[in-house]
């Protein structure tokens, strides 16, 4: 297992680079949508929450990709700094819209995924993380929740208005979009939709030696926003492997959101997972509580042994990359900052114990006061 760091568009430089190297990473997944553009999101916190029932912000420049000269100038900045860059994480939904609401741009669409893939092949970069989803990350609430009262963010119960004309996965990609709001489809409608991308572009993906790494869906209720839901259980990530057995079909394996959901047992799942050899990254988080009523947690002090977890990961002899998915952050000057050594500090100490034999199932830690299975 290797350590990493997520960093968000503007946190591409020497700075947050040095961090990282400070705290022990030897990777890095990068972030090149711009979610605090012109959005309710603050970028000093490094944490695009929008609000409940607000967008993170306005979708970046449909006729803008992301080119293969681009994506090398900015590995070659990364391994300046001793980092890789593993992956970029999530596409701007002014590339890709009407392929997750099939729409008219669908074909183009699709081509401007594709396009993206080859410029990452170029680029020598070997993972997209992507969510396939109508709503996106949304329904979510900041607040104190955290442990000494340290800012995190959760959920706070259902979340059923409808989605304006104009705007999907929590962006807007049209500020002149009629009034309305897009209609509701069916789960099997989600999943055509998400069978036929596949089918599209993961033959592209594998001759750039790319793979495509899908996220569940957070918050996992089974409708956001009244659209359906595709990965809201753990065992549907199972359905999303079996489309293609193509090496380049993965998960983007996000702890705290498959510790979120109402069903399942986390350890057996992470087992299930790992041992399929599907895992492309890891976003590591801890929670407590399950939707629609949950808290975001410091690693250490949530509902998960988050020990037990590398441990399963180790011994399926996981390689990849794990990284902070998101930290509470602490009461300092450097909010973002602490919070992401904390976790950072807890990581990479484990990934050391567990190198040197240490065998978490032999020492299980205590259950934690309202913690689950």
């Amino acid at each position: 297992m290797r350590l990493g760091l997520g960093l968000y568009r503007h946190m591409l430089n020497d700075e947050y680079y040095s961090f990282a190297v400070q705290a022990g990473c030897t990777q890095v997944i990068v972030h090149l949508v711009d979610y605090f553009r012109q959005g309710e999101a603050n970028p000093s916190q490094n944490q695009p929450t929008g609000g409940k029932y607000k967008p993170w912000g306005v979708a970046g420049d449909p006729n803008k990709l992301w080119t293969a000269a681009e994506l090398i100038a900015l590995r070659r900045q990364v391994e300046s700094a001793g980092l890789k860059l593993e992956a970029i994480e999530n596409l701007d939904p002014a590339h890709w819209h009407d392929v997750l609401l099939d729409g008219p741009k669908r074909p183009q669409h699709i081509q401007n995924v594709q396009s993206i893939l080859r410029a990452m092949g170029e680029a020598g970069i070997g993972t997209l993380g992507y969510n396939f989803s109508i709503a996106g990350v949304c329904g979510r609430v900041s607040g104190r929740f955290a442990r000494g009262g340290a800012e995190s963010v959760g959920m706070d119960g259902e979340v059923d208005t409808p989605i304006p004309n104009g705007t999907v996965w929590n962006m807007i990609y049209d500020q002149n979009a009629p009034a309305g709001f897009l209609p509701s489809i069916s789960h099997d409608e989600l999943w055509r939709r998400l069978q036929r991308f596949l089918e599209d572009v993961l033959p592209v993906a594998e001759k750039a030696g790319v793979r495509l790494a899908a996220h569940p869906d957070d918050p996992p209720t089974p409708t956001m926003r009244r659209q359906p839901r595709l990965v809201y259980q753990q065992a549907m990530y199972q359905r999303l492997i079996d489309i293609s057995p193509s090496p380049s079909n993965m998960l983007e394996f996000c702890l705290g959101t498959l510790a979120e959901m109402s069903e399942g047992n986390l350890y057996e799942t992470v087992q299930q997972y790992s041992a399929q050899k599907r895992l492309a990254y890891v976003h590591f988080r801890n929670v407590a509580g399950k939707v629609p009523d949950y808290h975001e947690t410091f690693i250490d002090d949530g509902d998960v042994d988050m020990l037990r977890i590398m441990g399963i990961l180790h011994r399926n002899k996981f390689e990849g990359v794990l990284i902070p998915d998101h930290s509470p952050q602490m009461t300092c000057t450097a909010p973002w900052h602490a919070g992401m050594a904390h976790t950072l500090g807890f990581m990479r100490a484990a990934i050391m114990a567990l190198d040197r034999g240490f065998d978490p199932e032999k020492h299980p830690a205590p259950v934690l006061a309202g913690a689950s299975e």
